[in-house]
C-alpha cells in the first residue's frame, strides 16, 4: 500500500530535511502522494513521513500522516475487515469522515488501545503518536507481510519500511553487524529480528512496541504467536468435514483480499496454491478475474502453458507475460537498491519481472505464498518423514563411525558420486546429521547453505550464532510431531525472511500492492490443528489443499512436478555473469570490509569454475553480499 518513515528524536536534532529525504527515497512504494508531519513535542521532536499508494478511498481525505484528536498515524498495509470494525465503532458512538481503513485504525486505537490489533484481519506496519498517553505505539501484522525496520541509539529512534530511509538521516550511525553477515551467508537473508546494521532491528511479526516519551524507554510485547495454534489439541473431525471447513475459511480470506477501489489481479502459476486462489475467487464472480503468468522460455522457466489451460478452464481474463533472458539479466544490477539488506534468493528476479508486467494492468496483485508452509508442500517435509526416523533408529556408534569414515574420505575421491549435482554439499551436511539426527539439526542442515564448520573457515573472525526461529522450542510435547515442528519453524523463518521479503520488495519496486490471501491468520490457526495426515499422507503433500482444488480443476491439469521460480544461476555465473563475478569477487573488494576470508572464497570460486556447479548458491550469496556492500555498506 505505502511506505512509511520517520523519527522520534529525544535530543531534537532531526530536521524537516531529514524527514523529507527519508520519505522521498521510498517514492517507488507510494507513487500517488507524499505526506509529512513534524511535531515539536515537549520531550522529543517527532517526524512522520508517508508515501501513498492509493487503494481504498482514493480521495485526499485519506492522505497520511492522519490526525484524529490526540493521535497521529502512519500506516502501511490494509485492514480488510475495516467495514465490520467501523460498524462496531459507530455503534459505540464514533463518527467517520472518510471511507477507508486508515481512519478506522485511529478510532479503534482510541477505543481499545493495543487490543484493537486482535480485531484486525490484514497486513500492516503502523506507528501512532499517542499524545494522550505520552507514548509512541508501533505494531506489525501477525505473519510479517509488511516490513518495519527501526534504529535506536543515543536517544534517536528511526523507523521505515525499508532500510534505505535510514541512510538519508543525518544522525544514522552506519556500522555493519558481522554476525548478521555470517547469518546471511548461511541462510541467504538476515533472520528476524536481526538486521545487517548494528543498532537496527526488525519489529517481529505479531509484536507491538511502545516508547515512553517521558522516560525514553522501549518495551515490546507479543500479541500473537503461531505456536498458540500448534499447541492446541488436534481437531477431532472427519476428513470430509475438514475439507468443508478449510474451504470455508479460505473462501472468506480470499474474498477479503479483493476489497479494493482499484483493479486487482492474481498471479497464476498453475500450481495448487495459486490455482486454488483463482478457482475460489472466480466461482463466485460473474466478471472475469484478471490472472497473470510469467514465462522466460530462454532459461527453461515457463509455466505459461499450464497456467493458460487452468485459466481457460476457470474462465479468467488471463495474460501471459513473456520475458527474455536479457530482461532477466538486466535486473540483477538493480537488486541491491530494492533489496537494501543482503538477500540471496535468486527468484527475486522473476518475481520482479512479473510485478513490472502486472503493474501495467492492475494496482493490486494476489500472490499464493504460504500454501507450502501451512499445508505441508515442501520436499523437506517428505525427507523428514522418509529418512528422519530411520536415522534416529540407527545406533549412535554406527552413525558416528560412518561420519568418522566420511571425515577421512573426501567427497571428491568417490567415483561416480563425485559427478552428481550438489553431491559434495550434501556429503558435508550428511556428516553433520549423522552425528546428531535430531529434528532441529536436520532442519538446520536443510536450511543452511554453509555448515557451522564451513562458516569458521569462510568468516575472518569467529561468528556468534544469532538467536532465530530455527532454535525455537515452543512446540508443546503434547502436540509435537516432526511435521508440525518443521512447518511451524518455516512459518517463522523461511516464509518471513525470504518469501515475504522477496515479494514485498519486488511488488513495491513498481508501486504494486502484493496481497497474501493464505496469510489470513484464521487459516493457519485452523490448519495447525488439523491432523498431520490431512496435510501429508504417504508421500502426498498438501493433501487437503489438493482435494479442495480438484473440485474445481481436473487432476489432469494439476498433477505435474512442482516447478517453482528457479532460474539457471549456475549457468549464468559461469557465462553471462562471469564479468560481474570477477568485478566483485576479488581480493581487493573483500579487503574493504575484511569480514570474509578471501582465501576461502578464492578456493570456492576456483572450484566452481572448474565444474563444481553445486557451489552456485554460495557464489551467488557472495556476489549479492559484495554488490550490496558496494551500494550500502561501504562508508
Amino acid at each position: 500500500m505505502c511506505g512509511i518513515a520517520g523519527f522520534v528524536d529525544f535530543k531534537k536534532h532531526s530536521t524537516e530535511e531529514d524527514l523529507q529525504k527519508m520519505t522521498s527515497v521510498l517514492a517507488h512504494r507510494g507513487p500517488d502522494g507524499e505526506g509529512l508531519d513534524l511535531v515539536n513535542h515537549q520531550h522529543a521532536r517527532i517526524g512522520f513521513g508517508h508515501r501513498r499508494l492509493a487503494i481504498l478511498d482514493l480521495s485526499s481525505d485519506s492522505n497520511q500522516p492522519m490526525r484524529y484528536k490526540d493521535y497521529l498515524l502512519c500506516f502501511n498495509g490494509e485492514i480488510y475487515n475495516f467495514r465490520e470494525i467501523r460498524k462496531e465503532l459507530e455503534s459505540l458512538g464514533h463518527a467517520f469522515q472518510t471511507s477507508g481503513d486508515t481512519e478506522m485504525i485511529l478510532h479503534a486505537y482510541e477505543q481499545w488501545g493495543e487490543k484493537a490489533l486482535d480485531k484486525f484481519i490484514g497486513m500492516f506496519a503502523l506507528i501512532i503518536l499517542d499524545e494522550r498517553n505520552k507514548e509512541i505505539f508501533a505494531a506489525r501484522d501477525r505473519a510479517g507481510v509488511k516490513p518495519f525496520f527501526y534504529y535506536w541509539k543515543d536517544g534517536l529512534f528511526l523507523f521505515a519500511s525499508e532500510l534505505k530511509s535510514f541512510h538519508e538521516h543525518s544522525g544514522f550511525e552506519k556500522r555493519l553487524n558481522p554476525h548478521a553477515v555470517g547469518a546471511f551467508l548461511q541462510y541467504g537473508n538476515v533472520p528476524n529480528p536481526h538486521c545487517i546494521f548494528e543498532y537496527c532491528a526488525k519489529l517481529s511479526p505479531g509484536y507491538y512496541l511502545k516508547i515512553s516519551l517521558e522516560n525514553e524507554e522501549i518495551e515490546s510485547h507479543q500479541y500473537w504467536n503461531v505456536y498458540d495454534a500448534y499447541n492446541k489439541p488436534k481437531l477431532e473431525l472427519s476428513y470430509a468435514e475438514a475439507m468443508t471447513q478449510t474451504e470455508s475459511i479460505m473462501q472468506s480470506a480470499f474474498d477479503y483480499r479483493m476489497v479494493s477501489d482499484v483493479p486487482v489481479g492474481v498471479f497464476l502459476s498453475g500450481g495448487f496454491d495459486s490455482t486454488s486462489v483463482a478457482a475460489l475467487l472466480q466461482k463466485k464472480r460473474s466478471e472475469k478475474l484478471k490472472t497473470f503468468t510469467i514465462g522466460v522460455p530462454d532459461i527453461g522457466l515457463n509455466e505459461a502453458p499450464y497456467a493458460k489451460d487452468i485459466a481457460h478452464h476457470l474462465g479468467t481474463d488471463h495474460t501471459e507475460i513473456h520475458c527474455t533472458e536479457k530482461e532477466a539479466l538486466e535486473l540483477i544490477e538493480t537488486l541491491p537498491f530494492h533489496y537494501d539488506e543482503p538477500f540471496g534468493d535468486s527468484s527475486a528476479i522473476p518475481t520482479m519481472l512479473v510485478s513490472v508486467a502486472a503493474r501495467k494492468q492492475v494496482t493490486v496483485a494476489l500472490s499464493a505464498d504460504a500454501g507450502d508452509e501451512i499445508f505441508a508442500g515442501y520436499n523437506r517435509y517428505d525427507y523428514m518423514a522418509r529418512y528422519g526416523r530411520k536415522l534416529n533408529r540407527m545406533p549412535g556408534f554406527v552413525r558416528k563411525s560412518i561420519a568418522g569414515i566420511m571425515n577421512v574420505i573426501p567427497s571428491q575421491s568417490l567415483p561416480v558420486l563425485k559427478n552428481k549435482y550438489n553431491f559434495h554439499n550434501r556429503y558435508e551436511k550428511l556428516k553433520v546429521v549423522l552425528k546428531d539426527p535430531s529434528n532441529q539439526n536436520i532442519m538446520l542442515s536443510l536450511s543452511q547453505q554453509w555448515t557451522d564448520t564451513q562458516m569458521k573457515k569462510i568468516m575472518s573472525e569467529s561468528m556468534n550464532q544469532l538467536g532465530t526461529g530455527y532454535l525455537s522450542n515452543e512446540l508443546s510435547a503434547d502436540t509435537y510431531s516432526p511435521l508440525a515442528y518443521m512447518m511451524a519453524i518455516d512459518y517463522q523463518t523461511y516464509l518471513l525472511d525470504d518469501i515475504l521479503q522477496k515479494v514485498d520488495r519486488a511488488t513495491m519496486s513498481v508501486g504494486l500492492e502484493g496481497r497474501e490471501p493464505f496469510l489470513d491468520h484464521r487459516i493457519i490457526e485452523y490448519a495447525a490443528r488439523l491432523p498431520d495426515a490431512y496435510k501429508y499422507q504417504n508421500g502426498v503433500k498438501k493433501r487437503i489443499l489438493r482435494d479442495i482444488t480438484y473440485q474445481y480443476v481436473p487432476k489432469s491439469l494439476l498433477d505435474r512436478p512442482k516447478m517453482g521460480f528457479a532460474i539457471p544461476i549456475a549457468n549464468w555465473l559461469m557465462n553471462e555473469l562471469k564479468p560481474l563475478v570477477d568485478a566483485h569477487l576479488n581480493e581487493e573488494s573483500f579487503a574493504k570490509h575484511g569480514l570474509i576470508n578471501w582465501s576461502e572464497v578464492e578456493k570456492i570460486k576456483s572450484q566452481f569454475y572448474r565444474g563444481k556447479k553445486e557451489y552456485d548458491s554460495k557464489i551467488w550469496y557472495l556476489l549479492m553480499f559484495q554488490m550490496w556492500y558496494e551500494k550500502w555498506g561501504n562508508s
